[in-house]
């Protein structure tokens, strides 16, 4: 997102809080070590800076929206009322039944005996959610009771995940294909963002735990034209509009995952109040209109004048973990053969700092490979050419991403 607002004319300098090691050596980008609220805005006020973008969900969670907004600064993002539909799954559940919007059945519970007997009595697949904030790892797609009732006690009992798991959603189990639908929104109007499908779980194949995400591309070939307008008029305008209706004026991006049907019916999985990672990397690789541009209108509340301009190549993102990840990533592995970008690929940073003036592993997702091609399959090849000249200690890679669209596009 920061390489993308830093190639518009109207930009001089990019600060990123915190930043990592990639974004320290992008022209135009500036890491700033600070990531408390009141010392966000105090610095947001000293150096001038006319508009700020926000990235990941914890502050939007903590109301960093908000503060901005009094203190008079210009900030795109939701307040931390409307970011609600991500930080809390029972909140996004209980908006969504009371607006009518396709998603699947669910209870939710506090306490673990009865979230066994619910198990019990309507059996797997089912999925179990944590609440709050768990950095895409609180989800677990149960195939089986037994998995289904380790994620209860894990979450519920055994108090894993902290403030997160203290309540759970036990949700149906849906059947289908995943997309990720985003969409900028100014309380009123809406833009759409070319589709994409992410790959959750860490190994090939969709097995293993689930991840914040191991790959992604774009276009999703399974949102066709049709699916997409349903998707804007039983689920994306029903939630601009609802918000407002229930008094918290929606502006942000807003990420509807998708479970689309045989039948082509789309259902919410969840909703995010930010850009998806990985999808941001091919979404953006895709881009060419000045984001900044759309970034001004959405602040402005005048989304409707503008329209958003895309390559019509495909991209596709690889990500590259450290060993240890989901469950506990290692980090201050030195990495190596990272190459010059070129305008058909690049390779974004995530989890990586600068140690002793080396690139180092800083996180559980260290990179995202990032490529441009005609078709899907072609933009992978090219992805999974950069990436494995890439190395570092334990690195894991998925080697089927876009594995859905390579016969559709």
């Amino acid at each position: 997102m920061a390489w993308r607002l830093a190639q518009s004319p109207k930009v001089s300098r990019v600060y990123l809080a915190p930043g990592n090691a990639g974004t320290a050596r992008e022209d135009g980008l500036f890491n700033v070590d600070i990531t408390g609220i009141p010392e966000l805005v105090a610095f947001a006020k000293k150096e001038g800076i006319e508009t700020t973008v926000v990235g990941p969900e914890g502050p939007l969670a903590a109301g960093v929206v908000d503060a901005f907004r009094e203190a008079g600064l210009r900030i795109f993002g939701p307040t931390k009322a409307g970011a609600q539909l991500e930080s809390s799954k029972d909140f996004a559940k209980r908006f969504m039944a009371r607006h009518k919007i396709p998603t699947s059945k669910y209870e939710t519970f506090t306490d673990a005996k009865a979230a066994h007997a619910y198990i019990d009595a309507n059996g797997a697949p089912i999925v179990i959610k944590a609440d709050g904030l768990a950095a895409g790892k609180g989800v677990v797609v149960a195939m089986d009771l037994k998995e289904a009732h380790d994620a209860i006690d894990m979450m519920l009992a055994g108090n894993k995940l902290g403030d997160a798991g203290h309540r759970v959603v036990v949700e149906e189990f849906m059947d289908g294909e995943e997309a990720s639908f985003i969409v900028m929104v100014d309380g009123k109007n809406v833009l759409p963002f070319a589709s994409s499908q992410d790959h959750k779980r860490i190994f090939d194949g969709d097995k293993g735990p689930n991840t914040g995400g191991m790959g992604a591309y774009s276009p999703a070939p399974v949102v066709t034209p049709e699916v997409h307008n349903r998707t804007m008029r039983e689920i994306i305008m029903p939630t601009v509009k609802g918000m407002a209706a229930d008094g918290i004026p929606y502006t942000g991006f807003l990420y509807a995952g998708l479970m689309v049907g045989k039948d082509g019916a789309p259902r919410v999985v969840e909703f995010n109040c930010r850009m998806g990672d990985p999808e941001t990397q091919p979404i953006f690789m895709r881009l060419k209109s000045d984001f900044l541009e759309i970034v001004d209108h959405a602040i402005d509340g005048t989304l409707g004048d503008v329209e958003a301009e895309w390559d019509r190549r495909a991209a596709l993102g690889v990500v590259l973990a450290a060993a240890g990840y989901p469950e506990a990533p290692k980090k201050g592995d030195e990495i190596t053969g990272l190459p010059k970008d070129e305008e058909d690929f690049h390779v974004f940073h995530a989890g990586t700092a600068v140690k002793n003036g080396k690139v180092v592993t800083h996180g559980g997702r260290v990179l995202c490979v990032t490529a441009l091609g005609d078709k899907v399959k072609i933009a992978a090849d090219r992805a999974y050419q950069v990436a494995e000249k890439i190395r570092f200690d334990g690195q894991q890679m998925r080697r089927d991403i876009g594995h859905r669209a390579f016969n559709r596009r």
